[in-house]
């Protein structure tokens, strides 16, 4: 029987319903009972008191969902024709959505092509409900980590085997062992970098070396997701996983999400997305070499801290001087807005991302450094 989190019961499969009626309950409002197949099991719950009771998505013989509204329940039916379960309780894992081989056929594939259409009444509702759902889901996952959240954001386009993928998994690395849960826009590049370092904080070195030569041999999900993803699966096949954290959407669903996230919160709709990336980092975001993305996150988050309490602001490091004041001059702007405002100390260029991960290895959310 699953534990639950606070007074909230999610009840997942008939095996757990079955279990939790027999085990004596008798008040079920404090249960979400998500798309289960209940035509045989309305005696039984007619047996218990159901008012506040949460039925999502589930099926019922005739007449039987609207008597558990009469009896107090709330009964929300699926909406419109997403692949997508709307009211889901928790955040997808990679296997999830990579749940059929070829990629087309997968669950991340189909969401893809369902929120590429023009979308009716009922289409807007379900992808509203599932980012709803993801929210709290996202929510829940971090407070119970009881870890600070650190962003890394980067560009897209870094290859695997290149000097600056290696870079950025290092920092994940980095930031990970330190206590730190690293956070992403969960998509390839810098993203899946980052990620992969995270995921391997408890492995050694050499393990980290070795994965990074394994993926090396497929350097891009272009030409072939399919092989992409199955390169990075084998690659961490049999090494432990810490937790990391990958944050895409759908609307860019052209660019598949990397399998090195232990948890996925997947977005259909990006600007509900990109706020709460931002919004999560408690414990800064290090903003490495990128292009139009990137210089809108940073820019985003300067934005937010230029308007915080100095004791909500949170570290901004950019990493490489010469892309930040040469390449793309974002850090000039940056520096003159934070001047005289509570985030001023808090802005930082550096040149490598071990002096990235050693100012937010030293920052604990007090508005000041340790």
């Amino acid at each position: 029987m699953k534990r639950s989190h606070g007074r909230v019961v999610n009840v997942e499969s008939l095996a757990d319903l079955d279990r939790r009626l027999a085990a004596g309950a008798t008040e079920l409002g404090s249960w979400r009972v998500h798309r289960l197949d209940l035509r045989e099991r309305a005696p039984a719950l007619f047996a218990h008191d159901v008012r506040g009771t949460a039925f999502l998505g589930c099926t019922f013989a005739d007449g039987d969902d609207d008597a558990l509204a009469a009896a107090g329940a709330l009964v929300l039916p699926d909406v419109g024709r997403s692949p997508l379960d709307v009211y889901r309780p928790h955040l997808y894992t990679a296997e999830e959505l990579y749940d059929r081989e070829p990629y087309a056929r997968s669950l991340d594939a189909r969401a893809y092509a369902w929120a590429q259409r023009v979308p009716d009444r009922d289409d807007s509702l379900a992808a509203a409900l599932h980012d709803h759902a993801i929210d709290d889901a996202l929510g829940r996952f971090t407070t119970e980590s009881g870890r600070r959240v650190v962003g890394v954001m980067g560009g897209h386009a870094l290859q695997r085997g290149s000097t600056g993928y290696a870079d950025a998994a290092r920092l994940g690395r980095l930031l990970a062992a330190g206590g730190a849960l690293v956070a992403t826009g969960g998509g390839p590049g810098a993203m899946e970098a980052a990620n992969l370092g995270a995921r391997l904080a408890g492995a050694t070195e050499d393990d980290l070396a070795a994965a990074l030569a394994a993926v090396a041999d497929v350097p891009s999900f272009r030409p072939s997701i399919d092989a992409w993803a199955a390169r990075a699966r084998e690659a961490v096949a049999d090494l432990p996983a810490d937790d990391s954290l990958g944050i895409p959407t759908w609307f860019y669903g052209h660019e598949p999400p990397n399998v090195f996230a232990t948890a996925i919160a997947k977005y259909v709709r990006n600007p509900a997305r990109e706020a709460v990336l931002l919004e999560i980092c408690d414990g800064g975001i290090v903003f490495l070499p990128g292009a139009a993305g990137t210089v809108q996150e940073v820019f985003q988050d300067g934005c937010e801290n230029y308007y915080a309490d100095e004791a909500s602001v949170a570290p901004m490091v950019l990493v490489d001087r010469t892309h930040w004041t040469e390449t793309l001059p974002a850090w000039p702007l940056l520096q003159a807005l934070a001047r005289g405002r509570g985030m001023e100390q808090h802005v930082h260029l550096v040149d490598t991302v071990d002096e990235a991960a050693a100012i937010l290895g030293a920052f604990r959310g007090s508005g000041a450094p340790a």
